[in-house]
């Protein structure tokens, strides 16, 4: 289990990060009232520039989102209680964050950024990119948000698993005497020294 929570919170922390690097574009539509045109062309330049970067930088991407998918996938195929409620909430966010930035975010940002028009900055900013350009903001706090509640789920999953482990260490063992069922555990607490 160790090995595959830590995989699995590597990689949601890696893709927050990668997430809050549109923070530059992000805070200047969603958070910042009134919402100028200068605003709205600097988002628009940001994400012009995203677009016209290499190609490769989506496929280390993909392969990292791949990664994570199938590591709680695997985790969840466990089928403890544990892993059910933990795992099962986390594969739901995490389907929620890849399903919005596959669909909405990278459709997006093709379709409407590879060319902005020519402008300066205190042109009046065209109104078919305005409600692209508050999109993906919107977006991108959409799946961060997501990738954040896996991060709480997979460390929910293991304050109950160091929880359960708490519990059994503080019970002793008994072996049950004429009978071949092993050892049980007692309702015993264990004695403390001092």
């Amino acid at each position: 289990m160790g090995v595959r929570a830590g995989v699995v919170v590597c990689i949601t922390s890696f893709l927050l990060g990668s997430l809050f690097t549109h923070w530059i574009a992000d805070s200047l539509t969603l958070w910042k009232s009134p919402v100028t045109d200068e605003h709205l062309w600097t988002a628009a330049l940001y994400y012009s520039i995203l677009t016209k970067g290499p190609v490769q930088i989506l496929y280390v991407l993909f392969g990292i989102i791949i990664l994570g998918g199938t590591t709680i996938f695997w985790s969840f195929n466990d089928l403890e209680a544990g892993n059910l409620m933990f795992d099962g909430g986390s594969i739901f966010l995490y389907g929620v964050a890849v399903v919005m930035y596959a669909y909405s975010v990278i459709p997006n940002l093709m379709d409407k950024f590879t060319t902005i028009p020519p402008h300066h900055m205190k042109d009046a900013f065209p109104r078919l990119l305005r409600t692209p350009t508050l999109d993906l903001a919107s977006n991108h706090l959409v799946c961060s948000v997501a990738l954040t509640g896996v991060l709480i789920l997979q460390a929910g999953r293991w304050w109950a698993e160091l929880a359960d482990g708490d519990d059994e260490e503080g019970y002793v063992s008994e072996k049950v005497e004429g009978g071949d069922v092993g050892e049980t555990k007692s309702t015993t607490p264990l004695a403390t020294t001092a």
